[in-house]
Formats: structure tokens, sequence, C-alpha cells
């Protein structure tokens, strides 16, 4: 069967219009256009400049004039001569070739890691805890929330008081049921103080951890724990298939905040222990405070702090690496 052909239209105008090709063109040659466009660009970097200001001001000139100030001597005398004689690499040297470091970093190793240990999992057992809904569970996932909101020298202050060995309650409930017949040193022993501490930060983080690893399992579909149900996998073999895996973004958030939290941590020992005793509970971050604020030794202080930054995104950057090279594989 033929066909009679017809002449076919140039629409290579129209497709230009109607996909945008020469409106730049247009757009370009129209003053009110180009103002538009200059107004909408101001407004962006408007709503950027407060965000980007704060971030400057607070963020990143403190990060700068700590990192000047680890190449400086910087004491006392400095606030009022303003003369802070550069000296290289001195305070670093100084600080890593002291008898105290070795220490210090052993030390806040074994806090990190048992507080890490104990928050996360006494967190994902809460948090797998509540997912079960029950009478008052909301209200009881409120309450878990209290130690995380109190100020951590009021938490810091109570455990002390608990925890005092002649005059604490933990003593005197042992004593009384006649578990311990002297009562144990809790801040006035070497192992025990540390021991102490970690206790106390683990009971402040396990709220952080709960809620966290809670709202990631609440993301998690409940139709697939009804196929992994009818495949006939129980409780174990449905959290090692179906929760584990999908948590595991989540569970990596969880993991490197709370490492670089538990890093810094101050407050919580300078209270309780203050280092002690005989500086068995004594961190980096507790030796960067004295050097700083004890011994008025700002430009060491301020070397062991970025010491400290370092350790912190070393890990980082380990974890988030091997966490991205395991869901490659």
């Amino acid at each position: 069967m033929g066909s009679r052909s017809r002449p076919v239209a140039d629409l290579s105008p129209l497709l230009g219009r109607a996909t945008g090709q020469d409106g730049g063109a247009v757009a370009a040659g129209d003053p009110g256009a180009v103002r538009a466009r200059f107004r909408e660009r101001l407004a962006q970097w408007m709503f950027v400049a407060p965000a980007a200001a704060y971030l400057l001001l607070f963020f990143g000139y403190p990060i700068v004039k700590n990192v000047v100030m680890s190449f400086q001597r910087y004491t006392t005398t400095t606030f009022y001569t303003g003369a802070a004689p550069f000296v290289g690499t001195r305070n670093y040297s100084e600080i890593l070739s002291s008898d105290l470091f070795p220490k210090a970093l052993l030390t806040t190793v074994l806090f990190t890691a048992g507080s890490i240990a104990g928050q996360f999992v006494l967190g994902l057992a809460l948090a797998l805890f509540f997912r079960r809904r029950f009478p008052l569970g909301g209200v009881l996932r409120s309450l878990l929330l209290l130690p995380w909101l109190l100020p951590l020298i009021v938490s810091g202050t109570t455990w002390r008081w608990m925890l005092d060995p002649d005059t604490g309650v933990v003593n005197t409930a042992l004593r009384g049921l006649h578990l311990s017949s002297s009562g144990i040193p809790w801040l006035t022993g070497t192992s025990p103080a540390l021991l102490s501490v970690i206790l106390i930060n683990i009971w402040v983080g396990i709220p952080f951890n709960t809620a966290i690893l809670y709202g990631g399992l609440q993301d998690i579909p409940p139709h697939l724990y009804e196929a992994a149900k009818l495949d006939g996998a129980g409780p174990l073999a449905s959290f090692r298939h179906v929760t584990w895996p999908l948590l595991r973004p989540v569970v990596g958030v969880v993991l490197v905040l709370g490492v670089v939290y538990t890093l810094k941590v101050l407050d919580i020992i300078l209270v309780v222990t203050g280092g002690g005793p005989a500086g068995a509970t004594e961190t980096i971050a507790t030796r960067s405070y004295e050097l700083s604020f004890q011994q008025f030794e700002f430009g060491r202080g301020a070397a062991m702090s970025n010491v400290l930054v370092v350790i912190s995104l070393v890990f980082a950057l380990v974890y988030l690496r091997a966490n991205r090279r395991a869901r490659n594989v």
C-alpha cells in the first residue's frame, strides 16, 4: 500500500522555545530577568550568611587560634605583654615525650572503650524492649531521657555523693546486705575509680543510644519480620538477618558520635574524681584542662587538645571507611 508524502514543517524554532534553548539568550538580554536572578541569588546568600558567620566566628576562629597557640609559648604573661614567642613543635614534643602521656592515652582508650560498649549494648537492649507496645511505654521512654537532660555537673555531684566510700548510699547498701564489710573504695582506689567514672558515663549516655537506635528500629518495615517468621526464623535469626543489617547505618552514626563525645568528656571526671587518685582517671581531655587552667601553660594545653582532635578524626575516618567497605562487600 502506497502513501502520499507530505512536506514536513520545520519545527525546530518551536522545539527550541519549548525546551528553553533560546530562552537563555532572551533572558540574558532582558534587564528585568537579570535583576530577578540577582535578587534571587542575593536572597539565597542572605539565608546562608548568618549560619556561615556563626560557624566562622564560633568554630573556625577558635580552631585556628588553638592551632596557632600550640606553636607558641602562650602563658599568663602573654595577656599583659602580648608576647607569645614561636616555639615550633616544642609543645608537641614535650607533651608526647612526657611520662604522663602514655598513661593518659591508655586511660582514655579504656574509658572510651568501656563507655561505648556499655552505652551501646544497654541502649540497644532498651530500644528493642521499648519497640514492643505495652501500657505506660511512652512514659517510661520519657523518663529514660532524664539522665541525658540533667546538667553533667549535677549528675557528677550526685554520683560522687552516692559513691562516697564512707557516707555514700552505695556502700551503705552493700554493708546492709552483708555483701561487703568495709565497702568498696569507689573514688579512692585506682581501679575502682576508673570503673566508677566509666559506669557514670554509661548511665549518662544510655538515653542517647536508646533514642537514636529506637528511631532506627521504627524505620524497619514490619512485613520483613512477618516474612522472616513465615520462613521459620526465630527472634535471634530475625535480629541477625533483618534487624542488624538494616540498623547498621544508624549504628555507625551512634558509634562515631559516641566515641567523639566520650573522648572529650571532662566535666564528669573533674567533678567525681578530679583525675585522681594518683592520675588513675586522668585522660587526654583532663590533661589538657590541667595544662591550660591549672598550670597556665596554654600553648602545651592547646597542643594536647589538638592531639585529641586528631585522634577523634582518625577514628572517625577509619570507621567510616571500614563501614563503607563492609557495605560494598
